[in-house]
C-alpha cells in the first residue's frame, strides 16, 4: 500500500525541526572542544560529554551509543567496544553523537587533533572538504541511490590517497525513533547495494532526511579520520 506524500508545509517543517537539533548539537560540539585534553582517557572524556548534555544543552537521551576514541581506536568500526586509552599529548580522536533535542535527532561528528602532528592534521583537514565535495555531488542529482552516493564516497577517499573506512556513508534521520528495518543495514543506508532513490518517501510520507559520514583511513599511519552532520 503506497503512502500519500506530505504537503510541502508539512515537509519544511519536519525538515526545520532537523535543523534545528543540529544547530543545537553543533553548539554542544564548541563546548565539547574545551573539554579535550591530554592525560583523560577516552571514557573519562565521554562521561564529561555526557555531563555537559546534561547540564548545558537539555540532552536527556541519545538515539546511539557515544563514541569517543583516540589514536588506533579511530579505526573501530562503529559496533566495536574499543579499549579505554589515555588521550597524548600529540593525539587525534574522534567524537560522534546521536543527542535527542525534544525527540528531533541529530548525529554529528568531528575529529580533534592535539599538538602538530603533520599527518594527523593533513588528515582532520581533509574532511569538511571532502564532505562538501560529496555533498555537491549530490545536489547535482538528489534523485541518485545510495548505491550511487556511496560510489561517490569512496572515490572521493582515493582521490586523495585515503581509504572509504566503513562499510556506509550515512544513513537516515529523523524524528526519534527514525525509521528502521530489522537486521536491514542496506535499505536505508548509504551504502553499496542501495538501489532506491534518495529522494524515496517513508513510512508517514515525508521524505527521507540523510546524514552523510565521512571515513578517511590513513593506512600508513593507522590512523583513522570522521566527520558527520545533515545532507538533506
Amino acid at each position: 500500500m503506497s503512502v500519500a506524500a506530505k504537503s510541502a508545509e508539512e515537509q519544511a517543517a519536519y525538515t526545520k525541526s532537523l535543523m534545528d537539533a543540529e544547530k543545537l548539537a553543533a553548539s554542544m560540539f564548541d563546548d565539547i572542544e574545551q573539554l579535550i585534553k591530554p592525560g583523560i582517557t577516552d571514557k573519562e572524556l565521554s562521561d564529561a560529554i555526557h555531563k555537559l548534555g546534561q547540564e548545558k544543552h537539555g540532552v536527556r537521551s541519545d538515539w546511539h551509543k557515544r563514541i569517543v576514541r583516540s589514536g588506533p581506536n579511530t579505526l573501530a568500526p562503529f559496533e566495536a567496544n574499543t579499549p579505554d586509552r589515555t588521550i597524548e599529548a600529540d593525539d587525534i580522536l574522534i567524537v560522534d553523537l546521536g543527542p535527542v533535542f525534544e525527540q528531533w535527532e541529530a548525529d554529528f561528528g568531528r575529529t580533534y587533533v592535539l599538538g602538530n602532528d603533520a599527518a594527523k592534521l593533513h588528515l582532520r583537514d581533509a574532511l569538511e572538504p571532502t564532505w562538501k565535495r560529496i555533498k555537491a555531488a549530490y545536489d547535482e542529482n538528489p534523485s541518485m541511490t545510495g548505491h550511487e552516493l556511496h560510489s561517490i564516497c569512496v572515490q572521493e577517499a582515493e582521490r586523495q590517497g585515503f581509504v572509504w573506512g566503513a562499510f556506509l556513508g550515512g544513513h537516515t534521520l529523523g524524528q526519534f525513533p527514525h525509521e528502521r528495518i530489522p537486521r536491514d543495514k542496506v535499505t536505508l543506508y548509504i551504502t553499496e547495494g542501495n538501489h532506491n532513490s534518495m529522494q524515496s518517501i517513508d513510512k508517514k510520507g515525508f521524505s527521507r532526511h540523510w546524514i552523510l559520514e565521512v571515513h578517511l583511513r590513513d593506512t600508513a599511519n593507522n590512523i583513522q579520520g570522521f566527520y558527520e552532520q545533515l545532507l538533506c
